[in-house]
């Protein structure tokens, strides 16, 4: 595993944004302890699971060109061109430590991203991660076929009903837009707002951030520091809900 320093180095030499580069920091933390990773619309990224400490990969994607370029770059140990929507018959339960979804549930309707939600808590041992845009983002296809568009929204307060931790990612909402693209020039100045505004604001707020980070521990015991901090975040969405009508 390459060391937080090392990483960020290699993230910045690459031109990451460095509120993107937080979002490989969060996973690189979610992913403490776990050996093994299905990675969920794995795409050809240009960065590793392995570089986050995992040492047994499998990525899994739909669109061929992106899987095509997952081969090429060896992304991952095994790489398996398919449907999210099908993990349940391609995998056994448990088969893997941790089970991710990288801006993957936006790009299914509802239906489909809550029946992704439950086999990913399926075949995943010890832990469910997700990173998807907070609330529903309009985003359409840059090429006919590929996958892109955005067809569902999900908010922090649905996340944390189905027992996931959820973080604010990418600094506020208002900043950003298709992609996670910053909406404002120039963006090295509005880059470094951004992250004050994480740092500040959104971390703590994941409903005014631009982005959610969700983890959900399958193991039937939690640590009691995970299991406080929770139920903590749960007691402080209760308290900020509006109100029914009555």
């Amino acid at each position: 595993m390459k060391s937080r320093a090392r990483l960020v180095y290699a993230l910045l030499k690459k031109r990451y944004d460095p509120a993107q580069i937080l979002v490989r920091l969060a996973l690189r933390r979610a992913l403490v302890g776990c050996s093994s990773a299905l990675d969920v619309g794995c795409g050809g990224r240009c960065w590793t699971l392995r570089d986050l400490g995992v040492s047994n990969t499998t990525g899994l994607e739909a669109y061929e060109p992106a899987f095509r370029e997952a081969q090429r770059l060896k992304t991952h140990d095994h790489l398996i061109q398919g449907d999210a929507r099908e993990l349940d018959w391609r995998f056994e339960p448990g088969q893997f430590d941790a089970c991710i979804a990288i801006d993957v549930i936006e790009h299914l309707s509802k239906e489909d991203g809550l029946s992704l939600l439950r086999q990913m808590e399926q075949v995943a041992l010890r832990r469910v991660v997700l990173f998807t845009p907070n609330g529903f983002l309009p985003q359409d296809h840059r090429v006919p076929g590929d996958l892109q568009a955005h067809l569902s929204g999900w908010e922090p307060t649905e996340m944390i009903d189905r027992g996931y931790r959820v973080s604010g990612l990418l600094g506020p909402k208002v900043l950003r837009g298709q992609h996670h693209a910053l909406t404002r020039r120039p963006a090295v100045g509005w880059g470094l707002v951004s992250l004050l505004g994480h740092f500040l604001w959104t971390r703590r707020r994941p409903e005014a951030a631009a982005a959610m980070f969700c983890i959900k521990n399958i193991e039937a015991a939690l640590v009691p520091d995970v299991q406080n901090v929770f139920a903590l975040q749960q007691s402080d969405y209760a308290m900020r809900r509006p109100l029914a009508p009555t």
